[in-house]
């Protein structure tokens, strides 16, 4: 298992965050995804997008980092209010995003992050997590799984190079510890 800290992510961080992000992508999504669209990827163009989105979502959404004992970004989470129809009586959080290093996983820093993103979305009034994760994504799909979350029978697809990708919605009902 590999220590980390996890703290609150900075415009300092971007550019690693996106060199998680697009590694995280096309380690994860090959095969699944169009490869024209994963070879476009590059670091570069998402830390220019990713600035801007940091900017302007600072307050809405929450953006945490893994960090190593040596002080570089391993991992990164962003979670936010659920932008689709929650279920009634519920405050919904969802997770957009959760990559660790390629190299990396497997040892403990996503589940740590996750363990993060949990602390900081019942610290914010949520009381259920809600993600989409890629269908065919086995290897997600079974960390969330053994985190707890459970599909809930609710899917839709994203276009990547015109191909429909199909995902399946996850949720957790949020307790304190």
């Amino acid at each position: 298992m590999v220590k980390v800290t996890v703290r609150a992510m900075t415009e300092a961080d971007v550019a690693a965050v996106s060199a998680v992000r697009v590694g995280g992508w096309k380690a994860a999504y090959a095969g699944i995804l169009p490869q024209s669209y994963l070879d476009r990827m590059t670091v570069e163009a998402d830390a220019r997008q990713r600035r801007q989105y940091f900017a302007q979502s600072a307050t809405a959404m929450s953006n945490l980092v893994a960090i190593d004992a040596r002080g570089a970004v391993v991992g990164w989470a962003c979670l936010g209010p659920w932008r689709g129809s929650a279920t009634p009586g519920t405050t919904a959080a969802e997770l957009y995003a959760l990559y660790v290093r390629p190299t990396l996983i497997g040892s403990g820093i996503g589940r740590t992050l996750l363990d993060a993103v949990h602390t900081r979305a019942l610290g914010s009034g949520f009381d259920l997590m809600l993600l989409w994760v890629l269908s065919d994504n086995t290897a997600a799909r079974r960390f969330y799984e053994r985190a707890g979350y459970t599909a809930d029978g609710a899917t839709q697809a994203d276009y990547y190079d015109g191909v429909s990708v199909p995902e399946v919605r996850y949720r957790l009902t949020l307790r304190a510890t």
